[in-house]
């Protein structure tokens, strides 16, 4: 895996997750809204996303903060944080 990736491959990836994880139906990574706010829209709560942060620390081998879990409101935030982790390690 390159160690720096593209946001828009990371969006796809973070989406595939996130459909995974919550067994979500009626969506794909290509139709999932990157801006969509997890949890007031999709009702993520938060053992959700401590677990899709858990899966994303294993995928991208960063360590995501617990005290930053509340930044992670969308899949492009996610995205953002993850980015901003990987060029901050290489």
């Amino acid at each position: 895996m390159p160690e720096t990736q593209n946001i828009k491959g990371i969006i796809r990836k973070v989406a595939e997750i996130i459909i995974g994880e919550l067994k979500l139906e009626d969506v794909t990574a290509d139709t999932f809204n990157p801006e969509m706010d997890l949890v007031d829209e999709l009702g993520i709560d938060s053992m959700d996303l401590a677990t899709i942060a858990l899966v994303l620390q294993d995928e991208y081998k960063i360590v995501i903060d617990e005290d930053d879990y509340p930044k992670l409101k969308s899949i492009h935030l996610i995205a953002d944080y993850i980015q901003e982790k990987l060029t901050a390690k290489s």
